[in-house]
């Protein structure tokens, strides 16, 4: 049995100017930006959701600009298997997380469990 839920939206920018890029979104979203420690900092900024609770964060890729989700859960393997059931692919392992696809094609995350609202939102799963 493990457990997982919607754990917040990362707002992929390609661009040199992270903090623009981030001013941009906090003002838009009504958010304050947060800066992050060193070694996450220079890659992303923290937009603070104090209404939904949910991590949002501006991150600069060398992709195309896009937004993507992460679920989080406190089993990734088990919650990577669960969605791979459901036809999503592993697409790369990332430090402590996977980046997967959905069948439709849209890139979304499976983190670590992260959220003080975790354990009263998340669905159980069998």
């Amino acid at each position: 049995m493990h457990k997982s839920k919607l754990g917040g939206f990362i707002i992929d920018c390609q661009t040199r100017d992270l903090g623009a890029a981030a001013e941009f979104w906090g003002g838009a979203l009504g958010m304050p930006v947060r800066e992050l420690p060193p070694g996450e900092g220079e890659t992303y900024k923290r937009l603070v959701d104090s209404s939904h609770g949910l991590d949002i964060e501006v991150q600069i890729v060398s992709h195309p600009s896009r937004v993507h989700l992460d679920i989080e859960t406190d089993d990734i393997e088990a919650e990577v298997r669960r969605l791979e059931k459901l036809g999503a692919k592993r697409i790369q392992a990332v430090q402590t997380w996977w980046v997967m696809e959905a069948p439709t094609g849209q890139r979304f995350c499976v983190v670590r469990a992260d959220s003080p609202s975790f354990a009263e939102l998340a669905t159980t799963w069998e």
